[in-house]
């Protein structure tokens, strides 16, 4: 992969982040965090939403159906290493509902949001 598509590439994925976070806000979410990122583990986005906390995944890609299919298991150990981290240093949300979700962003498509889409191991 050519310098010039490796930085289309990040930026696309950078917008497609600020997207998500707009339509996350409009469906009353609060951005608790933002590319969250410990040794081992990353996550997009940290929201909450009444008694609920969503560790939220973004994938751009050109088609809906792409980005829905994109979690694979290495990117579910590194989010769930994230959350993890982010829980321990966050004690108040272990009252809360905890979830992994996937916001799939495409070009000319509304983002579609997927409750629980990532199955986090939190234990």
């Amino acid at each position: 992969m050519s310098r010039e598509t490796r930085l289309r590439a990040g930026l696309f994925g950078r917008r497609a982040e600020q997207l998500a976070i707009l339509f996350l806000r409009s469906k009353g979410y609060r951005i608790l965090a933002h590319t969250y990122i410990v040794r081992g583990g990353e996550i997009d986005i940290i929201v909450r939403r009444g008694s609920a906390v969503a560790f939220v995944e973004v994938k751009a890609r050109p088609s809906l159906e792409g980005a829905l299919i994109a979690i694979t298991p290495a990117k579910q150990r590194r989010m769930s290493i994230a959350a993890r981290h982010w829980l321990s240093t966050n004690q108040w949300a272990m009252r809360c509902s905890l979830r992994g979700d996937l916001i799939a962003v495409a070009p000319w498509r509304m983002p579609r949001h997927v409750v629980g889409a990532v199955e986090l191991h939190l234990d």
